[in-house]
């Protein structure tokens, strides 16, 4: 309960007196990618990036997760890079969705603005594609597989929070929080949700044992390297994102309060989502340690989908939520096996069974 006690705190010392905190400036050094890259599509709400060593192959979009942190989390550094990994099995064509941070003229974005923007890349790059959505990235690539089923080859759900009923402290902290501490911290940023406010209603603060397990790897052992690393990460871990007003209601009381995914009562572009209708072959990714989405709570997505059995593969990693994305032991184990699914055939995913490892 650790994350409710610090979101109640927040909304009792920052709302009393009708204050709101800014955020802080970003660093004048901005984060550097890892692998080299070139921006393919500029939106209003993204930059497309292309990892891309060709134009031939079938092409992947990763879709990082737009809630706290920039979409480093996917190319973090080399060794904790799921791009470099990902090259590193033979996929060629590579594309991240890189979301901006709200500026005021974005405050009326919704989950509609990002699911028709998101639209917008895969046309650009060309459907089908393989789709992989990490954290909250997953469920709204869940969302967008579901509205246009025909444009997404196969889907990877990694850390993905959909079926809020299996309980987490994420979702415990939403509903122990009152609906007006969210309308008020959009009112008083007008309109705009300030990454350090989102920090304190969604996450704690990492310890430096939280950050070598994230990372799978030692950065306190004195090192250039760890020295290095551990920079890097405190400054990804600084350089938070603002939100829009309307996108962050709608993800707290609909996805995290209401449930809509889940229950079949989520709109997205004028049309119901129904995840009967996802029948592409899935991998759902999960950590054994994970507090934001626990490891039953990211797997209960199996239920929900038309997607027979057999098309069906799941795997769980001995971490935490950031070491799905950047631990150098999850990426060479589960996200290895995530390549060659991803290169199998449709037959060879057909013979394949649903299982559970480590």
């Amino acid at each position: 309960m650790a994350a409710t006690r610090v979101a109640l705190e927040a909304y009792q010392h920052w709302f009393a007196d009708g204050r709101s905190t800014p955020s802080e400036p970003q660093s004048k050094t901005p984060l550097s990618w890892t692998t080299p890259n070139v921006i393919a599509l500029q939106l209003a709400s993204m930059r497309l990036l292309d990892f891309s060593h060709g134009a031939a192959g079938q092409p992947l979009l990763i879709c990082a997760p737009f809630s706290l942190h920039q979409a480093l989390i996917a190319d973090f550094a080399p060794g904790h890079s799921l791009v470099e990994a990902l090259q590193q099995g033979g996929m060629d064509r590579i594309y991240v969705t890189d979301w901006c941070s709200a500026t005021s003229e974005m405050r009326y974005f919704s989950i509609d603005s990002y699911l028709a923007d998101l639209n917008v890349a895969v046309d650009e790059i060309g459907a089908p594609v393989d789709l992989i959505g990490l954290c909250q990235g997953g469920w709204l690539s869940l969302i967008y597989a579901a509205r246009f089923p025909h444009k997404v080859r196969r889907l990877v759900l990694a850390g993905a929070p959909v079926d809020v009923s299996v309980p987490s402290e994420l979702s415990r902290m939403v509903a122990g929080v009152p609906k007006q501490a969210f309308d008020e911290l959009v009112h008083q940023g007008k309109g705009i949700v300030s990454g350090k406010h989102t920090l304190c209603f969604w996450s704690l603060p990492l310890t430096l044992h939280d950050i070598e397990a994230a990372l799978q790897r030692p950065v306190s052992d004195g090192s250039e390297q760890g020295k290095a690393l551990l920079a890097h990460f405190e400054q990804w871990d600084r350089e938070m994102l603002d939100l829009p007003g309307t996108y962050y209601l709608e993800v707290t009381n609909w996805i995290f309060r209401e449930n809509r995914i889940a229950e079949g009562r989520f709109i997205a572009l004028g049309r119901n989502i129904d995840l009967a209708r996802v029948t592409v072959p899935v991998f759902l990714l999960a950590a054994e340690k994970d507090d934001i989405v626990p490891l039953e709570q990211a797997l209960a997505t199996a239920r929900l989908l038309g997607t027979p059995p057999q098309r069906l593969e799941q795997a769980s990693e001995p971490c935490g939520h950031l070491g799905l994305f950047m631990g150098r032991e999850s990426l060479s184990r589960s996200w290895r096996r995530i390549v060659l699914w991803l290169q199998a055939g449709d037959d060879d995913v057909a013979e394949s069974r649903p299982r559970i490892s480590a």
